[in-house]
């Protein structure tokens, strides 16, 4: 079963022939397909033309994936589909929080490719129709409820959590937990975030018995995933 013609892809790569093979196998998916090869373009048509979702290569001309990611994210929650070039690449990217919301490395699989624009369209639909979500955010007492009960959560773990709600299906590095605890503990280690994270699913698992929605990203860190 394919998508609805209106699921509209940018594919922003400068290399023509990657772009080609990105946009026959978006169109033959059942997507409309349009490109950019610069990133100033690339900008410019998501302002114009508001796409479903942009498939957005890092290494780009004029402005590369960085700066367009950034710029997007003052005005537009998009998903963004960052390509680069190797796994070193994809943790700093992810350090300097640029708003992307999932990542491929080259060379890719092109159904990969397509399977993963299709993720990120459905984590968007759940985002919007979030209103019958499991989870509720107390900012003022600290306190996150799940499935109506309120979880026994630390201040850390309060705020890793409320971190990982904020945005689903978007892969936040260890780096980037870390500073959002920061002015908690000073000395807190990568490896601590580790297990604030398996505290966290025993806690949501407490309420819910084999339920885990925070997904493991090898070699770069979480992701909070909406139930179904």
């Amino acid at each position: 079963m394919t998508d609805t013609p209106s699921r509209r892809v940018l594919v922003v790569e400068d290399d023509r022939k990657i772009s080609d093979l990105l946009q026959n196998y978006l169109r033959a998916s059942g997507f409309e397909a349009e490109a950019a090869y610069d990133g100033r373009d690339a900008l410019r048509m998501i302002q114009e033309h508001a796409p479903d979702t942009v498939i957005l290569d890092w290494m780009l001309p004029g402005l590369d994936g960085i700066g367009v990611c950034k710029a997007v994210r003052a005005f537009s929650e998009v998903p963004i589909l960052m390509l680069t070039a190797r796994i070193d690449e994809v943790d700093r990217l992810l350090g300097l929080d640029t708003g992307a919301d999932d990542y491929v490395c080259k060379p890719f699989a092109p159904r990969e490719v397509i399977a993963r624009v299709r993720a990120l369209l459905r984590r968007a639909e759940g985002r919007v129709k979030s209103s019958g979500r499991p989870w509720e955010i107390d900012d003022a007492s600290f306190r996150i409820s799940w499935r109506g009960q309120w979880l026994a959560l630390t201040r850390i773990e309060f705020m890793m959590f409320r971190l990982l709600l904020s945005r689903p299906g978007r892969v936040y590095s260890r780096d980037q937990l870390l500073a959002t605890v920061h002015d908690s503990q000073h000395d807190i280690s990568d490896r601590a975030i580790d297990t604030h994270v398996k505290n966290l699913r025993k806690k949501v698992q407490a309420v819910e018995p084999g339920r885990d929605c925070i997904t493991s990203v090898y070699g770069v860190g979480y992701r909070f995933d909406i139930p179904d």
